[in-house]
């Protein structure tokens, strides 16, 4: 502690008092733990922000760890490159700008279940033509369990 004695005598016959400086890491470790959860918990919610009513399906989980490129289409039809809204026309340019032209990018395409097969494969025909070979439809998991037969 600063201002205690610190090893005997002096010359002088007095205490000799030296400053202790040692960094206290106690609240700087309490902030960091905070910060931590406060990142787990929103992290999952800063997917992709348009609401689409997903199908459900049995299908397997994807499990990949780099982060592909979403294209949405919602109960109107409007088109969305993660958050943005694309008009149809210019969905393969902004791709290509977006990738830089790197045509082994994941891209999801997600579509509400609302809406007709024929504009989830026009999209689709569109990111294929654009060179994107790495292009897969999401659906939503069932929530009652898949009986084995």
């Amino acid at each position: 502690m600063a201002g205690q004695p610190m090893g005997g005598f002096s010359r002088g016959g007095r205490y000799k008092y030296t400053v202790m400086s040692e960094i206290n890491v106690t609240p700087f470790v309490d902030v960091m733990l905070v910060l931590l959860i406060v990142f787990m918990v929103t992290a999952p919610l800063m997917s992709v922000g348009v609401p689409v009513d997903l199908p459900k399906t049995k299908a397997a989980l994807i499990t990949q760890s780099d982060e592909p490129l979403v294209v949405s289409i919602d109960a109107e039809n409007r088109i969305y490159i993660q958050d943005t809204l694309v008009p149809l026309e210019k969905l393969a340019p902004r791709l290509i700008a977006i990738t830089g032209s790197n045509p082994n990018i994941r891209i999801f395409v997600r579509g509400d279940k609302s809406i007709e097969y024929g504009a989830v494969m026009m999209v689709m025909g569109r990111v294929n033509a654009a060179g994107f070979k790495k292009v897969s439809l999401l659906a939503e998991l069932p929530t009652e369990p898949v009986k084995a037969k």
